[in-house]
């Protein structure tokens, strides 16, 4: 797997103690950020609203200890330490995450977001931190091997990603039906009761799903025409010091060996 290129609330701040201590953080949802100007730091906001997922294990999830962690969320803390920009990290979901964006409900979005053309045209995007690719699973044991097993069958995607972009250009081909869900987690218990019989979903999600005992085993990857870089979003021609601070700080970390260090923590071998 290639990490050259390369979604419980808490404030970010600058001295990066909040990756440090794992700091446990209560209180979900979208708050607005504050619109006052930081002149003396070079920011526009004093704090911003960065919206994430809920569960996408490993790049954002609460970990056994009630910590919300994730490459994500590391990656987000240590591009604060090293620039200096404050935030508040809110856990929505990923559709809502995006919502709260467009909605100027949040200021920026990261989330296992992954850089297409069509999202440029509305969103501007950090540069890429995470190479991604699209795979089916299906329950362990399953006797679907591939898409010909899956005509006349329900499949789960999850509202939003490119799984379900993937998903969708495919159910015609292979006569599928979909069902949709905002939940990594809920979208494989659906599979796992059997309501679906396979789930589309981000590679590197699957494969850490696996190693924790999901119950699931990928069956297809789709390493080509559905392969996206992930990145930091912001409205596009918006909070642009955020993004230009976010690029700033991914660029050290990579050459400081940070980057590889939250990688590694998360996605071994």
């Amino acid at each position: 797997m290639s990490y050259s290129m390369s979604r419980r609330q808490f404030v970010g701040i600058a001295s990066g103690t909040l990756a440090a201590t794992g700091l446990a953080l209560a209180g979900c949802g979208s708050s607005q950020s504050s619109s006052s100007s930081d002149s003396s730091s070079g920011f526009s906001k004093s704090s911003y609203t960065v919206a994430t997922d809920t569960t996408f294990a490993p790049f954002e999830f609460t970990d056994a200890s009630g910590n919300f962690v994730g490459i994500d969320v590391d990656i987000l803390a240590k591009a604060a330490e090293l620039t200096g920009f404050k935030y508040e990290l809110n856990s929505l979901g990923f559709d809502a995450a995006v919502a709260a964006l467009e909605s100027n409900q949040a200021d920026a979005v990261i989330a296992g977001m992954s850089i297409t053309d069509a999202r440029k045209q509305k969103y501007d995007f950090s540069d890429p931190y995470y190479d991604s690719y699209v795979c089916m699973a299906v329950k362990a044991g399953s006797s679907i091997s591939g898409y010909e097993d899956l005509n006349g069958k329900t499949v789960a995607a999850k509202t939003g990603t490119m799984g379900a972009t993937c998903a969708e250009s495919l159910a015609p081909k292979y006569g599928f039906m979909l069902t949709y869900f905002d939940d990594s987690s809920i979208m494989y218990q659906d599979v796992l009761t059997g309501n679906s019989v396979a789930c589309f979903e981000d590679y590197p999600v699957m494969s850490y799903g696996i190693t924790q005992g999901n119950g699931l085993q990928i069956v297809t990857e789709e390493k080509d025409d559905y392969s996206t870089p992930y990145g930091f979003a912001v409205m596009k021609g918006k909070n642009q010091d955020l993004l230009s601070a976010f690029n700033e700080g991914l660029s050290k970390m990579k050459d400081s060996g940070d980057y590889d260090a939250i990688v590694n923590k998360y996605l071994k071998g």
